[in-house]
């Protein structure tokens, strides 16, 4: 659910024809998997396939499939591109917002299928999901319009956009399930920022100069809250003691 002007609504009114056909085929792909069971076993990503094998396909075949344990998860990441997708994509344009989407969910898998060989990881696990592309579509909304509020599903809370994936990064580490992929979603993040930055579109996208100067600033506001506060127990420290001597 969010918010358009003074209006509230579910979804976006208008589904542009990229988000449409994205969510077409990660339906069809979705119904293939049940149909087969080797569109699972070789398209998700295992990073031993990958790395091991030369299964250098799955970064980009992984971000097609979803779990089959549970409608749940293609439905959330469906939902989640379809009412964040569309404002992007009608502003962008069709090609855009498609060679962002990929960039996202590629650069995600790559990341998901060299972080165990970086960390020690399961090499063997297998992911699926559009989940690091989606990710990344998020992040662009919550830049380009920071300022806009949204109303989440779980918890039912409204939300300024810019909120939106520090939010998400909380629940997932502190509340979320045992098997999300935090790799792949950190990487989407990090692929659509570098991503953004680089293409120099989207305003309102912080820089890493930006960021660190936000916060020296948030330090010397502490600095200076701590003084304030040192100072103001110091005069209570004074009064007391002139009230108890006189």
């Amino acid at each position: 659910m969010h918010g358009r002007g003074n209006q509230t609504g579910f979804g976006p009114p208008v589904t542009p024809p990229i988000i449409k056909n994205l969510l077409i085929a990660n339906l069809v792909v979705f119904l293939a998997q049940y149909a087969s069971p080797m569109v699972s076993a070789l398209g998700a990503i295992t990073p031993a396939a990958v790395w091991g094998e030369r299964f250098l396909w799955q970064p980009f075949t992984y971000m097609w499939l979803h779990s089959t344990y549970s409608i749940w998860h293609v439905a959330f990441n469906m939902i989640a591109l379809w009412m964040f997708g569309s404002p992007l994509a009608l502003t962008w344009g069709d090609k855009r917002f498609l060679r962002y989407y990929l960039a996202c969910g590629v650069g995600a898998g790559i990341v998901i299928a060299t972080v165990p060989y970086m960390f020690g990881g399961d090499t063997g696990v297998r992911v699926v999901g559009a989940s690091g592309a989606v990710m990344g579509v998020l992040l662009a909304y919550s830049f380009s319009w920071p300022d806009r509020t949204i109303m989440l599903l779980f918890p039912p809370i409204p939300l300024k956009a810019i909120y939106l994936i520090p939010l998400i990064f909380l629940m997932e580490f502190t509340t979320g399930p045992g098997n999300v992929s935090h790799a792949g979603h950190l990487g989407g993040v990090l692929v659509g920022w570098i991503y953004l930055l680089r293409e120099g579109q989207t305003p309102g996208v912080p820089t890493f100069d930006s960021l660190k100067l936000k916060w020296r600033r948030h330090q010397m506001r502490q600095k200076l809250r701590a003084v304030r506060d040192d100072e103001e127990r110091k005069r209570r420290d004074w009064r007391d003691d002139n009230n108890r001597y006189h």
